[in-house]
């Protein structure tokens, strides 16, 4: 796997200091606190100075009996220099976090149906929680050691330089050697941050499909399939923790043996007569205590690196998601409501993960008002017809129009706002029903929900809950049967009274009595409306005005039932698969 580049290391930093700079007022405040707890620390050692030279030899007594208030002063100072800056940038930084979080759900809620079909759910939900907080780190806790330890870092040069220039010149060539240490380990650190970021959404990947399917994982004995599956990805992300913690094992000493050299050329040097004549006692007790303070800023500065390098390979997993283009949404036609024609002119599709088209040049109109089936064998392209018209996919030939205006033309606000839409594969939010219901609605009233719920049969097992329609159905509606379910779904749809209503196996789960009487309510609700009916039942679209057969994306035939039955094609077939040669 390639490694970021430093040039886009740098870019993605300076694009997360505009995040962090939209909070000035705590960002100033925090840098003058954490700038005045380095001059704090610095003015400590500065005081050893007079302590030594004045008030230990006895040249000046006083300095002894204001040494202590002196000391009081400095611990408060500190403290609350260091509470403020704290303080700050924490607030800065879960401003960072909540915004940047509120970017990528907004993002990712549009994107294009096929960029979920490339990206697994995992991965996707490892960016929102896990690289956000890596972010938080590097865009507060970097910038406060950088601050408060390279603040003290200047201040203890800066007084080593004015009490004696000359054993100060050694950190000249110490330096150039620290800083080239931390770029080498920089590098590295960046690249396995990288692949601890696409660990750990294998991680949430595994963890998300076994969660999901965790009664198909009993079912059919899965523990250890998914157990193995597991172990192999947290081993990843502990190897890569590994060589993380390896790495930065080894840069510390490093750096720390560095720095510790300096200290005892330092040392070497003030032996010479010539340095130590001009050396009081506080002078160079000053310089020795300001050189071992330094030992720990730099460890900090070389300990942040690892920080900073997971912050920024966590930025680049955010910044390309953010940076990969929204659904196109070229057009500007909004009609409050269309009148229901559907139009498909020698329409072509392939699936973006597919290399075979799975239309090929289908071609039918729907006139509006009027109710179309479409039946076939699984695969042949029925789900894709009901998929292409709210544009969830765009075609890569042909046309399909909507009352003589072009898909493309419409705002996919208001294109989508046309449809009501019932799949086989029903999602219900966490909430009641009455809530599931009125997904459709925003305004919608009690009676409205009461109304379309009696219509799908929801008050038939909603009236033995303990909270009718207000009763709480789980995460993804677990608290009902799979048909219990599908009701819900035919109501919500049934609510939303859009003009084009596209049932997708809409009955499948439903028992053969519930079935008729959903039925009968489709049946009444389609009399108004343009209507697409999938369906494997084919005894749901006897009465459909027109059935169209599709076999490998294909039109075969169409007609009406009768008509589609006495040509003894592929309809006849299917028909006689499904109720036998008698009833055929």
């Amino acid at each position: 796997m390639a490694s970021e580049k430093p040039e886009q290391s740098k870019s993605n930093f300076a694009r997360l200091l505009s995040y962090v700079a939209e909070r000035k007022a705590g960002l100033v405040v925090a840098i003058v606190a954490m700038i005045g707890y380095a001059a704090v620390d610095t003015t400590f050692v500065y005081s050893i100075k007079p302590l030594i030279d004045q008030g230990l030899t006895g040249s000046n007594p006083s300095i002894l009996k204001i040494m202590p208030f002196f000391v009081i002063g400095i611990v408060i100072a500190r403290g609350l220099c260091n509470f403020v800056s704290s303080y700050c940038m924490a607030w800065v930084g879960s401003h960072v976090v909540m915004k940047m979080q509120r970017q990528i759900f907004a993002h990712l809620m549009a994107m294009p149906v096929a960029f979920f079909d490339k990206h697994s759910i995992g991965t996707l939900l490892s960016k929102i929680t896990y690289d956000t907080n890596q972010i938080a780190s590097a865009s507060t806790k970097t910038l406060v050691t950088m601050v408060k330890q390279g603040g003290l870092i200047v201040g203890l040069l800066g007084m080593m330089f004015y009490n004696s220039w000359l054993l100060s010149l050694v950190f000249l060539v110490i330096g150039p050697l620290v800083a080239v240490a931390i770029r080498i380990v920089s590098k590295r650190f960046r690249r396995i941050s990288k692949n601890m970021q696409d660990a750990m959404g294998s991680v949430t990947s595994v963890s998300e499909q076994m969660l999901n399917g965790h009664r198909e994982v009993l079912s059919f004995n899965g523990q250890d399939k998914e157990s193995k599956r597991f172990d192999k990805v947290s081993n990843q992300i502990r190897r890569q923790q590994m060589k993380m913690s390896a790495t930065s094992a080894i840069s510390n000493p490093i750096v720390q043996s560095v720095a510790t050299l300096g200290l005892a050329v330092v040392l070497f040097a003030a032996s010479f007569p010539e340095i130590l004549n001009d050396l009081t006692p506080g002078t160079f007790t000053v310089i020795v205590t300001s050189m071992m303070m330094l030992l720990q800023p730099i460890k900090s500065i070389t300990q942040l690196n690892n920080d900073f390098q997971k912050g920024m390979a966590a930025c680049t997993s955010l910044f390309s998601v953010l940076d990969t283009p929204t659904e196109d949404d070229p057009g500007n036609y909004q009609p409050e409501r269309v009148k229901g024609h559907i139009h498909f002119k020698n329409v072509t599709f392939t699936y973006p993960t597919k290399e075979e088209p799975v239309l090929k040049n289908i071609s039918f109109e729907v006139p509006a008002g009027k109710t179309i089936a479409l039946v076939g064998r699984s695969g042949s392209g029925k789900t894709t017809v009901a998929s292409l018209l709210p544009r969830f996919y765009d075609i890569d030939d042909g046309d399909i129009l909507i009352d003589g205006h072009d898909l493309k033309d419409y705002t996919l606000a208001s294109l989508r706002s046309q449809f009501s839409m019932v799949s086989q594969n029903v999602h219900l939010f966490s909430g009641t029903i009455a809530e599931n219901i009125a997904y459709a609605k925003d305004d919608a009233t009690e009676e409205e929900i009461l109304q379309v719920a009696t219509m799908a049969n929801v008050m038939e097992f909603a009236e033995n809950l303990p909270d009718k329609l207000d009763t709480l159905i789980g995460e993804r509606g677990v608290m009902l049967s799979g048909g219990q379910r599908q009701r819900v779904a035919i109501a919500r749809a049934l609510l939303r009274d859009a003009p084009i209503l596209i049932l997708d196996e809409a009955t499948s789960a439903l028992d053969t009595a519930s079935e008729r009487k959903i039925q009968e309510a489709i049946e009444r609700v389609c009399k108004d409306r343009t209507a697409i009916v999938i369906a494997h039942r084919l005894s749901t679209i006897e009465n459909a005005d027109e059935i169209l057969v599709v076999d490998s994306g294909h039109l075969l035939e169409r007609g009406t039932h009768l008509e589609l039955l006495a040509q003894k094609g592929a309809y006849y077939q299917l028909y006689k698969m499904q109720f036998g040669d008698d009833d055929a």
